[in-house]
């Protein structure tokens, strides 16, 4: 296979104190600055001193088990606003939802966002997941997972459509002649869709970057059509290199039948390291952390993601015959099915799959040195399984400083990464061309 010229790419994905469900309860965790902007900035300056691509917050739109679990998290595009002023280049992903907000006030913060970053921000496109967020919204149930991806592509196209409303050229600032814009070059978006309307235009001009960078985050099939043809990175969970070639090579594909370019497009994987300066050290990291599961979340979660109840099961058996849990669930259809291939292939007990699971949210979990992360990520990246890694530190800050301090100088030795910013904005990062006004067609 030819050696790959281009070099990977790597965001710092910010979950509570860690990705890891107990990682909270680690003494290493700064589960008490969990709400304040200190953690934040400092975690955002260790990513940029490893001159990573991007910093990445998810979003999820409620509270629950909060006796027990890290829950609860500050607004991520409020968050990254205010780290925009701590940082010069890290780009500034934030995941917003197309099922609960509108396209205006959409449009209108990742282009504020993007204006005082000076074009780093990025949106990663998510349609949320479960009923108890409809439910904070108003509404009894949430959309049914095909519907959700049709409305996220109006959603998107409309968002888009606001973004152009503005011509690059469009300000004029003649003080002079009192003209502060052009009015020829600003027009409404008239939008009119079967699920969205918004007449515009926006009272943003035109983002830095054209349009912030374009993330999604869905594995499913619909989710790949909808990746294939509006995103510009994918966030992806895959267990094994194999998966991820497959995953790589059909989405691949679909780009290729929707006339994209090849390089139009990232594959990001998770990657949630347990890092030790020996492998056995590692080892010895993991087990503490598993060791903080309480087993009865374990239960509570499996019997939840695959919608079935196994209060009368041991968590030491296999999972039992169950009705097919991919077809039941309306929220991660992808991740159920990737849990449930892990299970049945690796015939894990239900305590070994919740722990698994658990430990990295269904993302592939590394535990070794830093040289032997290196070798994997390069195995993978070589192998054309992805373009880069999101890394998904289990415990936070300490698990990013790891990753930056130790892994990062390997791959740069190697010649696999960056040894400083060539670029200041996000696309630039990312390789991705700025994309002209009206671009973005819906399909």
């Amino acid at each position: 296979m030819t050696k790959r010229h281009e070099q990977l790419h790597l965001g710092a994905f910010i979950y509570y104190a860690g990705h890891h469900h107990a990682g909270w309860r680690h003494p290493a965790s700064a589960a008490e600055s969990m709400f304040d902007i200190g953690l934040y900035r400092n975690l955002a300056k260790t990513a940029e001193r490893g001159k990573l691509d991007m910093i990445f917050f998810a979003d999820l739109l409620y509270a629950t088990n909060v006796e027990q679990a890290a829950t609860g998290m500050l607004e991520p595009i409020t968050l990254l606003s205010a780290l925009s002023a701590a940082t010069e280049r890290i780009g500034l992903t934030a995941t917003v939802s197309t099922t609960y907000n509108e396209p205006f006030n959409v449009a209108r913060k990742f282009a504020t966002l993007d204006h005082i970053s000076g074009g780093r921000a990025g949106w990663n496109i998510v349609t949320s997941q479960l009923d108890i967020e409809a439910h904070n919204y108003g509404r009894e149930v949430h959309p049914e997972h095909g519907l959700r991806y049709e409305m996220a592509r109006e959603f998107v196209e409309a968002v888009t459509r606001l973004w152009d409303s503005w011509a690059d050229d469009a300000l004029v600032l003649d003080r002079g002649q009192g003209r502060f814009a052009d009015a020829a070059k600003v027009k409404p978006a008239d939008y009119q869709g079967q699920w969205y309307k918004t007449k515009g235009p926006l009272n943003v001009p035109r983002p830095p970057q054209g349009y912030p960078v374009l993330i999604q985050a869905g594995s499913s099939e619909p989710g790949m059509d909808f990746a294939a043809h509006a995103g510009e990175v994918v966030f992806t969970a895959q267990q094994s290199l194999a998966t991820a070639q497959s995953f790589y090579s059909r989405l691949h594909e679909r780009l290729a039948a929707g006339g994209r370019q090849p390089g139009s497009l990232k594959i990001m994987p998770g990657l949630s390291p347990v890092l030790g300066s020996t492998e056995a050290e590692a080892q010895q990291a993991y087990a503490e952390l598993q060791e903080l599961i309480p087993h009865e979340d374990i239960r509570a979660f499996l019997s939840a993601f695959l919608h079935v109840d196994l209060s009368d099961y041991s968590l030491d058996e296999e999972l039992p015959d169950i009705p097919d849990p991919v077809s039941a669930s309306n929220g991660m259809k992808s991740r159920v099915q990737l849990v449930m291939e892990m299970a049945r292939r690796e015939r894990l007990s239900m305590l070994e799959l919740g722990r698994r699971v658990l430990g990295a949210r269904g993302h592939l979990q590394f535990v070794g040195t830093p040289e032997q992360l290196a070798d994997l990520m390069e195995q993978w990246f070589q192998g054309y399984g992805c373009d880069g890694f999101n890394i998904m530190p289990p415990v936070l800050p300490g698990g990013l400083d790891e990753f930056v301090d130790h892994v990062v100088p390997i791959l740069q030795q190697r010649g696999l990464f960056r040894q400083e910013y060539s670029g200041t904005t996000l696309r630039e990062h990312l390789g991705l061309a700025r994309p002209a006004a009206g671009s973005f067609v819906s399909a």
